[in-house]
């Protein structure tokens, strides 16, 4: 479908077809930027895109969601800052690639991970293009050079001051595991992820309230950690221990305080929650997640009305525990049930936000999933 409606808008088969997944992070949130670990996983929803080479330095860009639009730059117009919308992550990556795109592009994507659910649609975006481009100009960069391409073109070209777990999932998963990433030096460990023996299932719960990271909320959270950091003489704030951090209290003003502790805790609990994958002990899982989650409430404050709700009737429904993913603000939450309990708890969620007056909620289930490839070529 995707080479026909290529083919139909272009007037010429592409030369690659790629693809890229979306991610639900278990545990660790806000800490890829602080030098901490994380522990995402791929899920199934993906974006695909379609690239051929040009004669010129002309760039056109297109979307499956917007059909009949096309958006023109050039090579020679890239530049951090550019006004735009959706394709900036898209030309931000050709711009990271620098003097090795050495022709113009003619680019269909089709996007399958949801909007503004905290799923990462804008790496799967990047990334999407990042594996295509790698290949069809012989780049030849390893998958961790990619994901630090990607993370820079949305940190510098969109202002978007994003970690690097999103890109690194998204290029490095592999099905049927969640990916230990180590954000300093992006070391990978895959960690079985195995609900499915155990009769459990995941349910990402996408409250449908407002995602837009790049009005500041993310930025001033970022500051605030990097500020805590610079006030105790270390790189980043992976680098302090929950002892170290309490002892130097005194050192930061009271909102640097809560942000850091947030983040030393979170690290902390994804090495607990390895170790509790490994012995399958999912009651424990699902008790650090929803300490996860309060963190993110009282001690980072990106949680919201929509989440908290999510959460809290996701508990009160046996779900072993849950928390809210994501970058914040809104978005989506996880929570981890018996198969048995899904339904009966999707309904009453359903119904707590149709009490509160929010919007209806969507549902997803997802088994880690397989990371970026091409596809066709």
């Amino acid at each position: 479908m995707l080479r026909s409606d290529f083919t139909t808008l272009f007037g010429q088969s592409p030369e690659i077809i790629s693809e890229a997944p979306g991610r639900v992070n278990l545990i660790g949130e806000h800490v890829d930027y602080c030098d901490g670990f994380v522990m995402p996983f791929a899920i199934n929803d993906r974006t695909y895109a379609a690239i051929n080479r040009r004669s010129d330095r002309k760039i056109r860009i297109a979307s499956a969601q917007r059909p009949g639009a096309i958006i023109e730059s050039s090579l020679d117009q890239l530049s951090p800052g550019n006004d735009g919308d959706w394709e900036r992550y898209i030309l931000g990556v050709i711009w990271a690639f620098g003097d090795r795109i050495t022709t113009g592009l003619d680019i269909l994507v089709d996007g399958r991970v949801a909007l503004g659910a905290g799923l990462s649609s804008s790496a799967a975006l990047e990334c999407s293009i990042a594996i295509a481009l790698n290949q069809l100009f012989t780049a030849e960069l390893s998958l961790p050079d990619l994901a630090r391409l990607a993370q820079r073109s949305e940190n510098d070209y969109v202002g978007m001051p994003c970690g690097i777990m999103d890109q690194s999932v998204s290029l490095m998963a592999q099905a049927g595991s969640a990916l230990l990433l180590d954000c300093r030096d992006l070391s990978t460990e895959q960690i079985p992820f195995d609900l499915a023996s155990s009769g459990l299932e995941l349910l990402i719960i996408d409250t449908r309230a407002h995602h837009a990271l790049v009005d500041g909320g993310y930025a001033e959270r970022r500051a605030s950690c990097e500020s805590a950091a610079k006030k105790l003489g270390i790189k980043a704030l992976r680098d302090c221990s929950v002892s170290q951090l309490e002892s130097s209290r005194g050192q930061l003003t009271e909102l640097e305080y809560m942000r850091a502790e947030h983040i030393v805790n979170d690290i902390e609990r994804v090495h607990q929650c390895v170790e509790q994958l490994k012995l399958a002990d999912f009651k424990s899982v699902g008790e650090i997640l929803t300490q996860s989650h309060a963190s993110l409430r009282d001690l980072f404050e990106i949680s919201c009305p929509e989440l908290d709700l999510a959460v809290s009737t996701a508990l009160a429904n046996k779900s072993l525990g849950g928390r809210m993913i994501g970058g914040g603000f809104g978005g989506s939450a996880i929570a981890l049930f018996n198969v048995r309990d899904i339904e009966p708890a999707k309904v009453a969620i359903a119904a707590a936000f149709k009490s509160a007056g929010f919007t209806e909620p969507r549902f997803f289930t997802s088994l880690p999933s397989s990371g970026a490839a091409v596809i066709s070529n």
